[in-house]
């Protein structure tokens, strides 16, 4: 069966569909019409946890690869090795009412700065 076990008291035994209570002494698969006893179900609970994870993957978004975004250069010299050359990308890391961040990334040494 495709349910897991410990979830199964909700689904019918004969064709796998939810359970539905058609009164207080019988539960009833809408699907095949078999019957249950009610309170083989009553009293008991389902818990489960969502991850981020599933919640991107449900709504169809994907986090950034950071290590296959390219990212823009720019001429500016490096403090550390003297390289012309940095790579440079911009973040919102305060209010939305305040600047971006610019981070700078030397492309040979890798040292980075940023400017606020």
């Amino acid at each position: 069966m495709a349910y897991s076990r410990g979830h199964d008291f909700l689904f019918c035994n004969l064709c796998g569909t939810m359970l539905s209570f058609s009164s207080t002494k019988y539960v009833e698969c809408p699907l095949c019409k078999s019957r249950r006893s009610a309170k083989e179900i009553v009293g008991r609970e389902i818990s489960y946890t969502v991850t981020a994870e599933e919640i991107r993957k449900q709504l169809g978004i994907s986090l950034i690869d950071e290590e296959k975004m390219q990212l823009s250069k720019e001429r500016r010299r490096c403090e550390k090795c003297g390289n012309d050359e940095a790579w440079f990308e911009s973040r919102q890391m305060r209010s939305a009412d305040e600047g971006q961040t610019t981070f700078y990334t030397c492309t040979k040494c890798h040292h980075q700065t940023r400017e606020n």
